[in-house]
């Protein structure tokens, strides 16, 4: 069976900018292409946003007995929850981290070496989302479908295993946890076992649409007129995400409350 891939969809519906790509390292002040209204920024509470109705989404352990029914519950209520007992290594995410800040560090001639073509996935550059809005968000972003050596190749000749190794194992790790997390909310709804291993036996991530994307948010001179990133809906079936130390990250459902 045929399956669609990211590269065809991208390829299909090329990405049109009209904004520029700039060192945001480099910025002093706060340019109009990255101040963003209150109206486009109505989720700020610095613009007067509204978040006394909050709530913290739900925490689910993965090795809970009644995972199965947390996860089917959580799915329905919210469309998002946290996951404890991953077993993802912490010391693997770490290095990701490191990676993903060495990358981000290089000066931009050397970042835009690899920077995406409009109708690619993997790259440097803005997320795919900002043709969809005015004003410039205040990031950076790198993707990789498959393999990060070609682009790695290019930043670092010399020891690019430096960046691939964790890189590819943390893949792998994602993977895992993407195919565990996929059987349990398969299996919240009734799925049978036997059309549960047909899904996993459809093909590697690469070849179904999965990409790692890294974000970086630099130090902003102005951040209560930025915004990182916009308010959007993922549209892959499953996204797994990891926050730094740093908070930010906001999720709003479709009755209006968020956490």
């Amino acid at each position: 069976m045929s399956l669609p891939v990211l590269s065809d969809a991208f390829r299909a519906h090329p990405l049109n900018l009209n904004h520029k790509v700039i060192d945001l390292t480099s910025v002093e002040i706060l340019p109009d292409s990255h101040a963003w209204t209150c109206e486009a920024n109505k989720y700020k509470t610095s613009c007067g946003g509204d978040i006394s109705n909050s709530e913290s989404i739900p925490i689910i352990n993965l090795n809970d007995e009644n995972a199965i029914e947390l996860i089917r519950l959580a799915c329905k209520t919210w469309g998002v929850f946290q996951v404890v007992n991953h077993n993802v290594p912490e010391n693997l995410i770490d290095e990701v981290e490191l990676a993903g800040g060495r990358l981000f560090s290089l000066p931009m001639d050397r970042k835009l070496m690899v920077e995406r073509t409009p109708n690619a996935v993997s790259g440097y550059g803005m997320a795919r989302i900002s043709s969809f809005f005015s004003k410039s968000m205040w990031s950076e972003g790198f993707t990789i479908v498959g393999s990060p050596l070609k682009h790695a190749a290019k930043l670092w000749p010399h020891d690019y295993h430096k960046f691939c190794d964790p890189i590819e194992e943390y893949q792998k790790e994602m993977k895992n946890l993407a195919s565990r997390l996929m059987g349990l909310m398969l299996r919240s709804l009734g799925v049978t076992e036997d059309n549960i291993k047909w899904v996993e036996s459809i093909g590697e991530p690469e070849e179904r649409g999965a990409a790692l994307q890294l974000n970086s948010y630099p130090p902003c001179p102005d951040p209560d007129r930025a915004m990182g990133m916009a308010a959007h809906t993922d549209s892959t079936i499953l996204n797994i995400l990891h926050q730094s130390n740093t908070n930010g990250l906001q999720v709003f459902r479709g009755d209006g409350t968020g956490g």
